[in-house]
Formats: structure tokens, sequence, C-alpha cells
């Protein structure tokens, strides 16, 4: 059982210095951030286009392009969150949904877990914004969407890597 110590603990994130022994019996101290988790979704239209957010994020330094999505709540199931997240961010609600499994953002480091969703069967509903949420919702075809991820214009890992499980999985539905 590791030794934990806490560092600090804010709204989203924990970090904690935790003592443990490691697979080949060496003890180290590593610092590790807890985070509840997220969702997020890739919204696919009925004209093939996917949802894109142009949104600022002070600590990636500007508006970068991602995907809709949010940490989790306390007791918050990963789907319920996807749910309201697509809706607060960019006024849609998915009639159909699927799972695209999930990713670890940073697990050097960090334990935070994001489900990654697919909706489809979009409708219109009301968008309502956190104070700090700066955004322009936009409609990208999806090829042009996975150029981006290429090219650059969006670095966005859970975005890169949502676009591209949503990819095969509409792929291999036909």
């Amino acid at each position: 059982m590791p030794t934990v110590r806490e560092i600090y603990r804010g709204r989203i994130v924990t970090l904690v210095l935790e003592e443990v022994e490691l697979p080949n019996g060496k003890r180290a101290t590593l610092e590790v951030v807890h985070h509840p988790g997220a969702a997020a979704i890739v919204a696919l239209d009925g004209d093939g286009c996917v949802v894109l957010l142009r949104q600022f994020r002070h600590a990636a330094g500007g508006y970068i392009w991602e995907i809709p999505a949010g940490t989790l709540a306390p007791g918050e199931a990963p789907a319920d969150c996807a749910r309201r997240e697509l809706r607060e961010e960019t006024g849609l609600d998915g009639q159909q949904w699927s799972t695209l499994g999930s990713i670890v953002t940073a697990p050097g480091f960090c334990d935070e877990r994001i489900q990654l969703f697919l909706a489809w069967e979009l409708v219109e509903s009301a968008q309502q914004l956190d104070a700090d949420e700066i955004l322009t919702v936009s409609r990208v075809p999806l090829g042009r969407a996975l150029e981006m991820t290429v090219n650059g214009e969006i670095e966005d890992a859970k975005s890169i890597a949502a676009l591209h499980r949503a990819s095969h999985a509409i792929s291999n539905e036909r």
C-alpha cells in the first residue's frame, strides 16, 4: 500500500506524492495528479459533418480546435456527462449514441481517463455555456477534420483519438 501525501486539492485536480514499490522491487516517490475523469463526444450530423469547437484554453496558450468534452461530476456516469456536455457546449442532443472506448491522457503523472462517444441524429437544444467557456461551434466534414489531425490544426489528443476511432467505427458499419 503506497504512502500518500496530499500537496494540493483544487476544484478539478488533486496533486499527491505517492511512495510506492515498483514492479522491479525498487521504491520511488511519484508525483500523481488525480482527476475525476471526463467524457468527449464526436457529434456527427446527417451531412457527415462533425461538430468542432474553437475554444479558448489558457493552459494551451489560446484558442484550439477540439470536440465537445467535459469533466465528470461526482457520481456521474460517463454517458450522462457526455450527453450533458454536448448539450451545454453545442446546443445539440444526440438521439443515437455508441461508445468509442477510453483513453488515458498523461499516464506518466496523471490518472485521468476520458471516455469517448459517438453521437448522431443530432437535434437542436439549448446551449448553456459555463462562465469560463469561450468558444465557437463549427461543423466540419469528417474527412476534413481527420486532415486537421494530421496537419497539426487539431493538436488536442482526445479529439485526435476520438475522431480517428469514430472514423474507424463509421467505416466498419458500412
